[in-house]
């Protein structure tokens, strides 16, 4: 049984920091590529961050620069470390897991960022 269990989120004010974890169970965690989602209310789904098998790393726009994804193969986990949190990052942030015909997601984790 595969199980992504994210943890982290929570309230920041605006330009405070967040990490996320991704915990992956039940899959080749190594050969997997992972990603972080996000959904804010009335918004589609949209990727945030993802980093390959191999650690190469890609961002959105928005996030370039106050974002950074990294993985530990040794904990099976992934991370989101947020930095610089905007109002505008409020939303429900969601881990993926990604191997050749096959495809993984968390329960996600809220985020609010809020004075």
């Amino acid at each position: 049984q595969v199980q992504l269990v994210e943890s982290g989120g929570g309230l920041v004010q605006p330009g405070g920091s967040l990490r996320l974890s991704c915990t992956a169970s039940g899959i080749s965690f190594s050969n997997y590529a992972m990603g972080w989602y996000r959904q804010a209310p009335g918004k589609q789904r949209e990727l945030v961050a993802a980093i390959t098998s191999g650690s190469t790393t890609n961002y959105a726009d928005s996030v370039k620069g106050r974002f950074s994804i990294s993985r530990d193969n040794t904990k099976n986990t992934v991370y989101l470390q947020m930095n610089s949190l905007k109002p505008e990052d409020t939303a429900v942030y969601y881990c993926n897991a990604k191997f050749v015909g096959s495809g993984y997601w968390g329960q996600g984790t809220q985020v609010t960022v809020s004075s």
